[in-house]
């Protein structure tokens, strides 16, 4: 049998395997580009990198945040947002040690595709308490926080110490400018959120061109897997306003 009759077989072959090499990369891109649409429109995955939503919310918690809901029908009290720093919320980050180009190449493309939370200490969790238009006070001789004059009752989720009953130990008067929420950590006593931040140039208002979405879901540990409550019957009694 001479060479070439033994090599004639063995092309179909080669073009085989390059067929579905050349499939294999194209399946991998579709599927990146699809979940890097996702996570820029969709849905979006951060981690809890401190305590300040203690109980709702545990240090190192995986949340899922929808960024798609919230494009349509807007935000309302009681709603858990993921922010980015409106500026002077977070101190500088610390140098992080060079990593080989390899290992910063699969993180980048893990962040691009929304695998890697790399990203979410760039970025504060809080609860909104304050929409455009309110006018949000504490506190009355109850320790409840009002917006609009009406009393809110917080304490089925605030992680207050025992015996601890008042919703700030911060006083605050404010109205929220258009544009803007005023947002709080549900562990009151331990979270750094509008009301320390009033002397900063936004007056610790957040505007909502910062916020990514609403935190809608816990996804790790698996088990405090489950939806992340809005307790909108805390707010029912809150009346309408315009912004201002």
């Amino acid at each position: 049998m001479t060479d070439a009759a033994e090599a004639a077989p063995r092309q179909p072959r080669r073009r085989g395997v390059l067929i579905f090499l050349r499939d294999v990369v194209v399946i991998i891109v579709i599927a990146a580009l699809v979940s890097f649409v996702v996570k820029t429109f969709v849905v979006r995955s951060f981690y809890i990198p401190s305590g300040s939503m203690e109980r709702t919310l545990l240090i190192d918690d995986r949340i899922l945040v929808d960024e798609l809901t919230p494009r349509f029908a807007g935000y309302d009290h009681g709603d858990v947002v993921v922010f980015q720093d409106p500026g002077g919320w977070l101190p500088p980050a610390p140098q992080r040690p060079a990593r080989p180009a390899l290992i910063e190449a699969v993180d980048w493309a893990l962040t691009f595709v929304g695998i890697s939370t790399s990203d979410a200490q760039d970025h504060l969790v809080k609860r909104i308490i304050g929409m455009p238009g309110d006018h949000v006070v504490c506190c009355n001789a109850l320790g409840q926080i009002t917006i609009n004059g009406s009393p809110i009752d917080e304490l089925s989720y605030l992680n207050l110490p025992e015996g601890d009953t008042a919703a700030s130990n911060t006083d605050f008067d404010v109205t929220v400018p258009e544009g803007t929420i005023w947002v709080m950590g549900d562990n009151r006593d331990r979270s750094q959120d509008s009301r320390a931040h009033q002397e900063l140039p936004g007056g610790g208002f957040v505007p909502l061109e910062n916020v990514v979405g609403r935190a809608f879901l816990t996804t790790w540990p698996f088990d405090r897997f489950g939806l992340i409550d809005t307790h909108d019957e805390v707010f029912q009694s809150v009346p309408e306003t315009e912004p201002k």
